[in-house]
């Protein structure tokens, strides 16, 4: 069944399902409505001779530029030729359609002025699998995401290039393969494709979503980590988190507990410290703070994916329309930020885990890095240098953009978000993040295989998982191998299903 495009029930996983699983699209009738009529409003306007930004003038520093009506004919073509100034490698397919799709929930509202026909070439463009080749950088993230969202417009003319069945196609010839007939554009048009924040939101609302599935399943590895560990689980019954309040801690514990549900650890039969380390003991506390984070940004993007981010705005409820910034993508940026440095600061508890389980004088009788051969054979050793590397870029990469702005336009453009800068960090942050847990897992199987006690339910499953894609070390061998398996184990979320078919969803 086709996700129906209305301007206001756009969610993250809606994004998800259209932008990367190829989920089909329908534009709803009222929403063709009121495009049609704030178009109607615009010719109206047009020929009335008003003034109105990027429409009869000039944009940016250009804007008190008035345009005859010869030059407003071909505005649209010159400004989408000259914003069309990205470099570099294309953004994956997944974030183009999900921008595609941002700016048809814009255009839904019926505030953007751009003729239907554009919204409907959109749709059909997603819906065909027409994707247009975007260059990833190029964006400041300010009067919207404009380098990128004009190499999706060039399509709209027949020109730039786009991705038809697995082939990088010539715009014209993708268009005409997939039977989608060329709109061109006219007053508006352009323009109203292109200003808003729609690249680094999608990408922002898919990073959100695998934020959350590599929570989940940082807390089935603590759970492996803190079997293998011999913890005290006193610090996670759910008394202790409820009595502070924070609803990420609650959720974290409970979601541990779960995992470890029928371990012999929650019965007295192995004996723990009275207290453990803290990378061990405020686990929930930590992941918890992390889910809050990765909770409020989600509520920030959803305001975007649902809400009019273009300049300017129609309302064609009182026949006006207002220039302003609804195209500035700090109120996106920003949140991406804080969620970006929690899955730094998870990954970093994650290699304190891994440091406990491979030193002999913190892994409460495990062998030293988890070999039974030590000296003949180094084990695990070099794991943790492989996890150490990809921390610290994933700390440079958590220094903010957001507070990095640099003026733009003849200052007429002097305060720029940086958003994309933000989601293009958060994109790298997340593929070590997959690394150092995919690290951690490992080790964690290591050490459960070297212990003689019967694990937790969930716990069991993700041995066993991890046990599908790479063997227990016995004696050396390169290990580069099963870390990117792992890696790779990771970001597909096997472990998390396997985990979830025996526990139930995690909390």
């Amino acid at each position: 069944m086709a996700i129906q495009i209305n301007g206001t029930e756009l969610t993250i996983e809606k994004l998800v399902a259209i932008a990367r699983d190829g989920q089909q699209i329908e534009l709803a009738p009222a929403a063709l409505e009121r495009i049609t009529h704030c178009r109607s409003l615009l010719e109206e306007k047009i020929k009335a001779g008003e003034i109105m930004y990027g429409v009869n003038t000039g944009i940016g520093e250009f804007s008190e530029i008035v345009l005859d009506d010869d030059q407003v004919r071909e505005f649209q073509k010159y400004l989408i030729y000259n914003h069309a100034a990205g470099i570099g490698d294309p953004a994956p397919i997944e974030y183009v359609r999900g921008a595609m799709a941002g700016r048809i929930n814009v255009h839904s509202h019926g505030r953007s002025g751009c003729r239907p026909a554009i919204t409907q070439t959109l749709v059909a463009m997603l819906n065909k699998g027409v994707t247009p080749f975007v260059c990833q950088k190029g964006s400041v993230g300010a009067s919207g995401d404009l380098a990128p969202m004009s190499q999706v417009a060039l399509l709209l003319m027949g020109e730039g290039r786009a991705y038809y069945q697995g082939e990088l196609l010539e715009g014209a010839e993708a268009m005409e393969r997939a039977g989608i007939p060329v709109p061109g554009l006219q007053a508006r048009d352009g323009l109203a494709t292109i200003n808003g924040s729609n690249l680094l939101t999608a990408m922002s609302a898919i990073h959100i979503y695998d934020m959350n599935r590599w929570l989940k399943q940082a807390e089935i590895v603590a759970a492996m980590s803190l079997e293998a560990l011999l913890a005290n689980m006193k610090p996670y019954e759910a008394p202790l988190h409820e009595v502070r309040g924070f609803s990420g801690a609650i959720r974290s514990a409970a979601a541990i507990r779960q995992c470890l549900a029928g371990s012999d650890l929650l019965t007295g039969k192995v004996k723990t410290k009275v207290q453990d380390a803290y990378s061990m003991r405020s686990t929930p506390q930590v992941i918890g703070a992390a889910h809050d984070a990765v909770a409020y940004a989600r509520s920030q993007v959803e305001i975007e994916l649902n809400g009019v981010g273009d300049n300017p705005i129609f309302f064609p409820e009182t026949g006006t329309f207002q220039t302003g910034a609804n195209f500035q993508g700090t109120p996106v940026s920003l949140p991406m930020e804080m969620a970006g440095q929690a899955i730094t600061m998870i990954s970093v508890l994650s290699e304190r885990r891994l440091n406990r389980m491979l030193n002999p004088a913190l892994s409460v009788g495990l062998p030293p890095f988890l070999t039974k051969g030590a000296g003949m054979f180094s084990g695990m050793m070099l794991s943790q240098y492989t996890a150490d590397s990809l921390i610290v870029e994933q700390r440079i990469l958590s220094a903010p953009a957001s507070v990095a702005s640099i003026p733009a336009a003849a200052d007429q453009e002097d305060f720029v978000s940086m958003g994309m800068n933000t989601a293009l960090k958060n994109k790298q942050i997340l593929e070590n993040a997959y690394g150092v847990l995919g690290i951690e897992m490992m080790a964690a199987a290591q050490a459960l295989n070297l212990r003689e006690f019967n694990p937790g339910t969930g716990v069991k499953a993700a041995l066993d998982r991890v046990r599908e894609t790479v063997d227990y070390l016995d004696v050396d061998r390169s290990l580069a191998p099963d870390h990117t398996a792992m890696m790779k184990l990771v970001e597909s979320c096997a472990v998390l299903e396997a985990v979830e078919a025996k526990v139930g969803p995690l909390q």
